[in-house]
């Protein structure tokens, strides 16, 4: 009766290590694999087969550093004061104090020359808002986006123009007032 135990043990114990052994051969090619993978979306992988773009030489280097791109400029909008569109008998005003970042710092002269037609657009804008559209987060987010949009139609150049239109990349808050 001793032999039949021992005899099962063993055949467990076989059992077991060739378990190991078909986990040992399916995790080494999805190791191998994920590997593989990471050197490829890194770009590691495609230079070292031959494939994909020759590597940066020294003078590419030097014209990359040229065409790196510029920090943002920043322009001071003057203030706004405006009604909203409230619902009621008392007004609602808005005070509204914003930077805009443009890309290039030289486009100040061409911003100053459109400001009465941004200007314009903005009052408009604010004064089809309602006082609820400017709540939370989501309001002066949506806020910022629309005036965005605003100021590059205004700073847009006349057509048949030559000249490259300033462009605004976001509008900056430095004060909102809904009273």
């Amino acid at each position: 009766m001793s032999a039949a135990p021992e005899a099962a043990e063993g055949t467990e114990s076989a059992k077991g290590g060739g378990g190991k052994k078909k986990l040992v051969l399916l995790a080494v090619p999805l190791v191998l694999a994920g590997v593989g993978a990471g050197l490829w979306f890194t770009g590691i992988l495609p230079p070292l087969l031959g494939m994909g773009p020759p590597p940066p030489a020294a003078d590419a280097g030097a014209a990359a550093a040229e065409a790196a791109p510029r920090p943002p400029a920043f322009f001071d909008m003057p203030e706004i004061v405006t009604n909203l569109n409230a619902s009621g008998r008392r007004p609602v005003f808005v005070k509204l104090r914003s930077k805009l970042e443009i890309t290039r710092a030289e486009d100040s002269a061409q911003i100053t020359a459109a400001m009465p037609r941004l200007l314009d657009l903005f009052q408009t804008y604010l004064r089809e808002t309602r006082p609820e559209e400017l709540r939370g987060s989501a309001g002066t987010h949506r806020l910022r986006e629309e005036l965005i949009a605003r100021a590059n139609i205004a700073l847009s150049p006349p057509p048949g123009s030559t000249q490259p239109a300033p462009r605004v990349t976001d509008v900056l808050f430095v004060e909102i007032l809904v009273q």
